[in-house]
């Protein structure tokens, strides 16, 4: 598979198989992974794999904390305040095809309500990750991070695992440290779901759109 296909290939799967993933697979695309560039080689990702009874016991709290009303607290701010187009509309409509493709009306709060308490059992997906990163960090973190975060898709692809990156799983920052045994300052920036797309759930089945290049691309010569 080339990088192209595998681009292409990547989306953000909310249905997976009952299908344990091979632990040698998992260190497969995180050894990838860590070819990701990083300023000054900082390296400054930290995976948290988490699988059975771990998985079990983390995702039932934040799972109680959400229906309880408790809607977290993120260690950092990863949306914008004020939404503004084009965002907005993209916005809007990444949520309509969801919804629309699952026939969950406007009207329907608790199918809404149930679909979204899935991010937090990280769609049932057999593996989570967390991906946390040292206090001391700072900003061109983060776009490093971004650049790993994209590497470890794109080597799942390769071996046939399917993925969904969750900013939702930052929201339960304390829980998920306190569960796991991070420290309370660390920063906890996403998680994501991974495992064996199950390639006949409806939820799959539609893709998002992107932008024609001509709409954020300008040539200076």
């Amino acid at each position: 598979m080339n990088v192209q296909d595998a681009l292409e290939k990547r989306k953000s799967v909310r249905a997976f198989l009952d299908k344990a993933v091979e632990v040698e697979k998992i260190n497969a695309i995180l050894s990838s992974a860590s070819h990701s560039p990083s300023g000054a080689n900082t390296q400054p990702w930290q995976v948290a794999v988490v699988t059975g009874d771990t998985k079990q016991k983390l995702q039932e709290k934040i799972e109680t904390a959400f229906r309880q009303g408790d809607k977290g607290k993120a260690d950092y701010t990863y949306y914008p305040v004020e939404w503004i187009e084009p965002y907005k509309s993209r916005r809007v409509q990444c949520g309509l095809q969801l919804y629309t493709t699952l026939e969950i009306k406007r009207e329907d709060k608790e199918k809404q309500l149930n679909q979204w308490a899935k991010n937090y059992r990280a769609f049932d997906a057999p593996v989570m990750l967390l991906f946390f990163m040292d206090k001391h960090m700072q900003t061109g973190s983060y776009i490093d991070y971004g650049m790993f975060l994209q590497s470890l898709m794109l080597a799942a692809v390769e071996h046939g695992l399917a993925t969904c990156p969750q900013a939702s799983l930052a929201d339960y920052a304390e829980i998920i440290k306190t569960t796991l045994g991070y420290a309370a300052d660390d920063i906890l920036l996403c998680g994501m779901s991974l495992g064996y797309e199950d390639e006949k759930a409806l939820v799959n089945s539609y893709r998002t759109t992107r932008e024609a290049i001509e709409t954020f691309t300008r040539y200076f010569e």
